[in-house]
């Protein structure tokens, strides 16, 4: 016999007073057997009731209990799956009793607790079971405990069984009564059997009356519609593929043909409910009444299905909560689309996959079973007979299909064994097992060895899923804890925010003021303050209602929300936790999120559309968030739920950084290129870092000494001490760097490099030398100063062990350290490292000495490269000029002999020598261009570093023409900052706003000493526009140039009044002006003139040096002014004329585009806006006859076009040389190259109009051989 309570236990409150009149409806199948049931459970420990839906053993068996005096041994707990069930049933039970809610019998839901305290029976979720076995693990408030819809197979109802499994044996006095549809209850009986003996199962039948099925599968044609049917099923024929919603209207219709009765259509979810409601309506009579039925449904709405009024038709659309939870009165038919929405959690991914899936064949009994009670049902199968028997006999249960996290962390918390032995009726298993050891290791819940740590313990107090438990914890320690219970109590119930379909624009626009453009988590913390500050307004509770609907807001969820949060805070607050009082940061807030949510980050796909997440996934925002094209590169969501494809919802932007923070002990590190880093005195290493594949970041430069010491000391040896490549002033490693710079010095001045001994060998003297822990600059230090002096010495290297052998001949002679060019010495280093920028010789060249350095010089290198250069000079030449010079070693080893002494200081060329050198000895003169210098090796021409005055690097490069042009201006002007710092030149120089000569003599050159340099200047004259200056400038062809201008505005200035006269009375100036229009204006033809009778008439060779000789000038030139001018200005006149005429023929020659592009390109080079001033007037006295001969041409071109071309394919090669030659100065001066281009000019003449004879023979043949001389 079962024990009464042990003394010392309280008494129940119910089993004081007397039982209310119970009675059992006769209609039920369970009041037939309730004499078997109650003999089997005041036998047994273990009972197991077995009966189809409707049977009534959900409400029977409390009643049952009570007569069978079970309160005496302590409440009667009645667990069901869902609230919903749970609120029902109590209700109906009071009812049956006659008492009221809350007295005999109550129920608790997740806040929400109608149980007096003399309450007998409580109906609850099997969550509350739970919850209740934390703090009270032997259950001692419970004489008897009902676990109801065991069938359904819950990961709440497995934990309890297992549970109670090991409980009972505890607990004798404790009957525990286990209720199933008839779904393999012998699982259930073999689980709970003791000494062999399965648990005893009591059958109860179900169905009353029988139950036709019928199936019609949703791909097949419509049934005939009766009665002239033209809803929408009747509509979807050939043209129109059936889809559910018309196989559901066309199962209704089919239902209501069979007569009257209340139908059952099970829909896997919401929206197919609307949907099928929708039509519903359009094609049913207005009496028919469609109700939807599922869990969210408010309690006014659900009383309306479980109190049916009136006589017309009710078609109930329900998910599969009316599968076994609860049972819809007067059902005569059932349409069952055979599907459901099945929660899956996929252990791979990391992520709930929340599909539609077919229902197993009892899950399909389940529903047929819930017709055929009232009168003979017809249950309508919208698949075929075939399709179901292939369907699985049961449906997986949830601990399956579920993560087993938070079942683990409740295990760990009640001390119970491992999940692995655990007594689950079906056991998990291992990968899923695995998985929530790792997601609770990942909240760090769990220690590596999966013991729970103390995060771990004051999860499992906090009663919501352990990553928003993480989340509050978290917050507490970044002080937001204020922000995050509301977020986590959103987190933990279904959203509040309603969105209906038909009104979802209405919707979305009253919901706005909530949102957040950054986060979804904070639009929660917005709407939480609006309805805060609308339950402050204390209007009534109706007011309140309607406005929260008006705003598309579900009361019963909000208040829902607010009951968790509620207790949340409670106990937050007997935990001791402060509630910050400053509001968060957004990055406390979400710091605290994604302590929880580490699995739910996701980093912006590159490749498209979406984030890659944790684990190598692919997701995509949901289309309803308002981050939805706005999101960062970096967020993490809420939930990862895979419908038709993996969405995330509820999101937000986050900073990488701080996922390094939140998942440090997550984070995976590798590490690349580690190498030696000379300022840090240390082996450093790129880290790279990801968190589940994501990288957090990449590049991050630490001390690889951390983490392999071994690597790292072998790369200190041999980066750091080998090279000498380390920063300390240790006397070995000073000296061991002096010795082995010497001897590396040798290797590059004789460009062998065998001299210095393989690094191999050093590395091995210090390998043997250096201890183990030493792989830095501080340790090494650290080290050597504990030596003593022997021990220290040890470590110098002698230049015996590093040389090989002798390095012969390398001796400053041949290998100079510095040159010295106009007074300025520069540095030569040299580095032999084939294919380097650096190889050869490299001449330092300060800046203001660039425009000094003579390229021809240079093409000499240094005495001890001179032997090689020349052998590859000869090399380089064609063989019917180098075969004179065979062996051609020994004649370079010669030429050699012959030039060492003259190579430091020559008058000329290295080519023009060996040409020179080869017609004296060997009666062969090669031209420059038989030098095929692109031949040769890049460290056989001189390599230039161009330095400022601080000995910083701003250019270089073998190209000296190409630097002088980048730099030219640059060096000059740092050339005059140079020079003005020599007191004596800056003395010479003072002389400012210049009108007359007043400033002594001027010499040709100057010379300039600074710092105990000394080099060479060029003064000049320098025009200011209305006076002159002295300057000093590098190169003496700019400086004649700027004197010229200087001396001209000096003779302006001393002839004002002729200048004057000139100026007003110059002949034909308006009439020439019109003609220069096109170039630019009569002023500034007018200058050019004067200009130019300037000077003609002051400026003849030798320039005046003093002020006497510049009088002497001035006297004469006053004189003859007026007649050059004037001659000057008849040739201007001429030149115009003739350029005039031309410009009217040249259209003509447009057909002919080879010789109009070659005279638009003549006339380019003749006639530009400054040709007067800028033409020497020797060759300006022939423009007149080259415009001319231009104007012949295309008179002739007209008329014998082929020979046009002809004689220009003569000329073509000539002018392509010559306008490369000229393009690769780059603007710089060349005196050969201007002649050349006049005897260009001549040329045309002489091709195209030779009536007008030149000054001079010229010929093709003459203009090639002069330039190859030019060339040469």
């Amino acid at each position: 016999m079962p024990r009464r309570p042990a003394p010392g236990r309280p008494r129940p409150a119910a089993a004081v007073r007397a039982l209310p009149a119970i009675t059992y409806p006769d209609d039920l199948p369970v009041s037939a057997r309730r004499g078997d049931i109650a003999a089997a459970i005041r036998d047994h420990q273990v009972v197991i009731v077995c009966g189809e839906t409707g049977s009534g053993k959900t409400t029977q068996l409390p009643k049952i209990c009570l007569e069978l005096g079970r309160a005496e041994y302590g409440m009667i707990g009645h667990t069901q799956p869902r609230r919903l069930a749970a609120t029902s049933v109590a209700r109906r039970i009071a009812q049956e009793l006659g008492t009221e809610l809350g007295d005999w019998v109550g129920y608790q839901v997740r806040f929400s607790d109608r149980t007096g305290r003399a309450a007998a029976v409580k109906l609850m979720t099997d969550g509350i079971l739970l919850a209740e076995s934390q703090r009270d693990p032997l259950l001692r408030r419970y004489g008897t405990i009902i676990i109801d819809e065991a069938h359904e197979r819950s990961l709440n109802i497995d934990f309890l069984l297992g549970f109670l499994l090991q409980l009972l044996p505890r607990r004798p006095d404790l009957k525990l009564i286990i209720t199933s549809a008839t779904i393999d209850a012998e699982r259930f009986s073999r689980h709970f059997a003791r000494q062999g003996k399965p648990a005893p199962v009591v059958e109860v039948s179900g169905r009353l009356y029988p139950v036709d099925i019928l199936y019609r599968p949703v791909a097949q044609d419509k049934p005939e519609a009766a009665g002239g049917d033209t809803g929408r099923g009747a509509r979807a024929g050939a043209d129109e593929e059936r889809d559910l919603i018309d196989a559901v209207v066309d199962g209704v219709a089919e239902c209501a043909r069979h007569g009257p009765g209340d139908v059952l259509v099970f829909l896997p979810g919401e929206r197919e409910i609307r949907e099928a409601a929708e039509a519903l309506r359009k094609q049913h009579p207005a009496g028919a009444e469609i109700l939807p039925l599922y869990a969210r449904l408010s309690q006014a709405e659900q009383e309306r299905i479980f109190r049916p009024q009136g006589n017309s038709r009710r078609i109930v659309l329900a998910t599969n909560v009316a599968e076994t939870s609860l049972t819809v009165p007067g059902i005569r038919y059932v349409v069952d689309s055979g599907l459901a929405r099945i929660k899956r959690y996929s252990w791979r991914n990391k992520v709930e996959q929340l599909r539609i899936e077919s229902i197993s064949q009892a899950s399909a009994n389940q529903r047929a079973g819930r017709c055929g009670r009232i009168g003979p049902g017809v249950c309508v199968r919208l698949y075929d007979e075939t399709d179901f028997r292939a369907r699985p006999a049961y449906t997986d249960p949830e601990v399956l299909r579920s993560s087993l996290a938070s079942v683990i962390l409740r295990m760990k918390a009640l001390r119970l064994d491992d999940i692995e032995s655990f007594p689950f009726v079906d056991a998990p298993s291992g990968r899923a097992i695995a998985d929530g050891y790792q997601v609770l290791q990942e909240l760090g819940a769990l220690d590596d060895a999966n013991r729970l740590t103390e995060v771990g313990r004051e999860l499992a107090r906090l009663p919501v899923d352990p990553r928003v438990a993480r989340m509050v914890l978290a917050a507490r320690d970044q002080q937001c804890l204020a922000e995050i219970l509301v977020i986590a109590a959103a987190l933990s119930v279904q959203d509040p925010r309603d969105r209906p379909a038909a009104e979802r624009d209405a919707a979305e626009a009253a919901q706005a003021r909530y949102a957040d453009d950054k986060s979804e988590f904070l639009s929660y913390l917005k709407l939480w303050r609006w309805y805060q500050e609308q339950v402050g307004h204390k209007a009534s509770q109706r007011k309140l209602v309607a406005l929260l609907r008006q705003n598309f807001l579900s009361p019963l969820r909000l208040r829902e929300w607010h009951d968790v949060h509620t207790q949340l805070a409670a106990l937050a607050g007997e935990q001791g936790w402060r509630t910050n009082q400053l509001p968060a940061t957004y990055e406390q807030v979400h710091m605290a999120l994604l302590a929880g949510l580490l699995g739910n980050i996701g980093l912006k796909s590159e490749e498209g559309a979406g984030y890659l997440g944790a684990r190598d996934i692919r997701f995509h925002i949901h289309p309803g968030s308002r981050l939805v094209k706005k999101a960062g590169r970096w967020i993490v969501a809420a939930e990862l739920v895979e419908t038709t494809r993996l969405y995330a919802r509820c999101v937000a932007k986050i900073d990488p950084v701080w996922l390094e923070r939140a998942g440090a002990h997550l984070l995976r590190r590798n590490w690349s290129d580690p190498r030696w880093e000379k300022k840090a005195g240390q082996v450093v290493a790129n880290e790279r870092a990801t968190l589940y594949g994501l990288p957090v970041y990449h590049g991050r430069r630490v001390h690889y000494g951390k983490i392999d010491a071994a690597a790292a000391r072998e790369l200190f040896i041999r980066q750091a001490l080998v090279p000498g490549e380390i920063d300390s002033e240790l006397p070995f490693v000073v000296q061991n760097r002096r010795l082995i710079a010497s001897i590396e010095k040798l290797e590059h001045q004789s460009r062998r490099p065998d001299i210095l001994v393989d690094d191999a060998l050093i590395y091995a003297f210090y390998d043997r030398l250096i201890p183990a822990d030493v792989c830095q600059t501080a340790t090494l230090e650290k080290w050597v100063r504990g030596l003593d002096r022997q021990a220290a010495q040890a470590l110098l290297l002698t230049r015996d062990a590093l040389m090989r052998h002798e390095a012969a001949g390398v001796t400053t002679d041949v290998f100079p350290k510095k040159v010295e060019w106009q007074g300025v010495q520069m540095a030569l280093d040299y580095h032999f490292e084939p294919g380097s920028v650096r190889d050869g010789v490299t001449l330092t060249v300060p800046l203001f000495a660039l425009n000094q350095i003579d390229p021809q010089r240079c093409e000499w290198l240094v005495p001890g490269m001179l032997k090689e250069k020349v052998l590859q000079l000869l090399k380089s030449l064609p063989q019917k000029l180098r075969r004179h010079c065979v062996p051609l070693p020994d004649y370079a080893a010669s030429f050699y002999e012959r030039w060492f002494e003259r190579a430091d200081d020559p008058q000329q060329g290295l080519l023009e020598a060996l040409a020179e050198d080869m017609w004296e000895h060997v009666k062969v003169r090669p031209a420059r261009s038989d030098f095929k210098l692109e031949t040769l090796a890049p460290h056989l021409f001189m390599n230039f570093k161009v330095v400022d005055e601080h000995g910083r690097m701003l250019s270089g490069g073998r190209n000296l023409d190409q630097l002088k042009a980048e730099h030219g201006r640059q060096a000059q002007a740092s050339f005059q900052k140079f020079a003005a710092r020599d007191d004596q030149v800056a003395q010479a120089l003072a002389h400012e706003n210049l009108t007359s000569w007043s400033f002594g003599t001027l010499p040709e050159i100057m010379e300039i000493r600074r710092k105990g340099q000394s080099f060479i200047g060029y003064p000049a004259l320098v025009d200011r526009g209305t006076h002159c200056e002295l300057d000093v400038y590098d190169d003496p062809a700019q400086a004649r140039q700027q004197h010229r201008a200087g001396l001209l505005r000096l003779f302006r200035l001393g002839l004002r009044d002729q200048v004057k006269f000139l100026e007003k009375n110059l002949p034909e100036i308006t009439r020439m002006g019109m003609l220069y229009m096109s170039l630019g204006t009569q002023e500034e033809l007018k200058e050019q003139i004067i200009d130019c009778a300037l000077e003609q008439a002051c400026l003849a060779e030798p320039w005046p040096v003093d002020e006497a000789s510049f009088e002497a000038r001035r006297a004469e030139g006053k004189g003859r002014l007026g007649l050059v001018a004037q001659e000057i200005a008849r040739l201007a006149g001429q030149i115009l004329n003739e350029w005039a005429a031309l410009q009217k023929k040249l259209p003509q020659a447009k057909p002919h585009a080879q010789a109009y592009a070659d005279l638009q390109q003549q006339l380019g080079g003749l006639m530009g806006k400054w040709f007067v001033r800028d033409t020497a007037y020797g060759q300006l006295v022939h423009y007149p006859r080259y415009l001319k001969a231009a104007q012949a041409r295309i008179d002739k071109l007209r008329a014998d076009a082929a020979r046009d071309a002809r004689l220009m394919a003569e000329m073509a090669p000539l002018l392509v040389q010559y306008q490369r030659a000229r393009a690769a100065l780059k603007g710089a001066a060349d005196a050969r190259l201007d002649e050349f281009r006049w005897m260009l000019e001549e040329l045309r003449v002489a091709l195209f109009a030779q009536e007008l004879r030149t000054p001079m023979p010229v010929s093709v043949k003459r203009l090639v051989k002069a330039w190859e001389a030019l060339r040469r």
